[in-house]
């Protein structure tokens, strides 16, 4: 008997479910095939009329149908003052269908930010939060203590769009009963164990802080144009987009997309900084010891680097 998925879209952007439909080598629909996982609903893939929806979800909501995969696009609406009536389905609160699945299903993976943290709709006044978030603190909308019937909490796949092969790898890793190592944000370490700077090609720069202050160019894009790359954990420089490429390798910096905290009260594209030095250093590195080092670093920088090319 095939494992069964169901999609909801909540409030947000479609961005993961256009993500998904980029993925290749297989495509997503070959990869369910693989897996033996029938789509019993997705908003952009399912044909069924709005009576055979109403009727399945009610069959998934009071068990007659079972529910492996409960996959979440975008936050939960819970506004306004709790009611969830900005975001319905059929004359019901969104959020309510939410809860009748969560308790169902085997599995859940919130797909992208929203979903997972609550993302840019947790900045307005609509009561948005992610599933097992709001930003950074645990609890969101089913509490920091839910697990799911398979004994996992919520999967968390931020990303703005999250990666279609971060999504496809972990639905087979749980289909196939692989252990998934989850961080503390529950997110699968395979996938987000590394930080985006980690695998940037533009490495060598930041070393030696040849720093750039305008787009496309080959320097470093966190001294001055806020890139989050090594404050952010992501699989953008592992997996690339499109199998390609990814803001940093274009000349764009990283906004840290995949961060509980995205989007942030401040600019993208500006580097916060103290005489000179960035406010907000990467992981596990001590102030006073980053700016003797840096200024040593720009010192010793190689003649090959300062006289680079200046576009890609």
């Amino acid at each position: 008997m095939p494992r069964t998925l169901y999609w909801l879209q909540c409030g947000g952007c479609g961005g993961d479910t256009m993500s998904l439909l980029n993925l290749e080598s297989p495509g997503f629909i070959e990869a369910l095939a693989m897996l033996d996982i029938e789509i019993l609903w997705h908003p952009s893939l399912s044909r069924e009329s709005a009576a055979d929806h109403r009727k399945l979800k009610q069959d998934l909501a009071s068990g007659v149908k079972p529910l492996d995969f409960l996959v979440v696009e975008g936050a939960v609406i819970r506004g306004p003052g709790g009611t969830g009536m900005f975001d319905m389905t059929e004359r019901q609160p969104k959020k309510e269908l939410v809860a009748a699945l969560a308790r169902r299903a085997q599995f859940i993976l919130a797909a992208g930010t929203c979903a997972s943290f609550g993302g840019v709709s947790a900045a307005g006044d609509i009561e948005a939060t992610g599933l097992q978030f709001l930003r950074d603190q645990k609890g969101g909308f089913l509490g920091s203590e839910f697990s799911s019937l398979g004994g996992l909490p919520v999967i968390n796949l931020p990303g703005c769009p999250c990666h279609c092969e971060a999504l496809s790898g972990t639905l087979a890793a749980l289909a196939t009963g692989a252990t998934l190592e989850l961080d503390e944000w529950n997110s699968p370490m395979d996938w987000y164990g590394m930080q985006v700077h980690q695998g940037c090609l533009r490495n060598e720069y930041h070393e030696y802080r040849v720093e750039d202050s305008d787009f496309g160019k080959r320097g470093c894009l966190f001294f001055h144009l806020g890139c989050q790359g090594p404050l952010t954990h992501g699989p953008c420089n592992k997996l690339l987009w499109g199998r390609r490429s990814s803001k940093t390798r274009v000349g764009v910096p990283c906004v840290g997309c995949t961060r509980p905290d995205f989007p942030p009260p401040f600019p993208f594209f500006q580097t916060r900084n103290i005489a000179g030095i960035p406010l907000d250093l990467p992981e596990g590195v001590d102030r006073a010891h980053y700016m003797a080092y840096k200024g040593m670093a720009a010192a010793a920088a190689p003649k090959r680097l300062i006289e680079r090319k200046t576009r890609i």
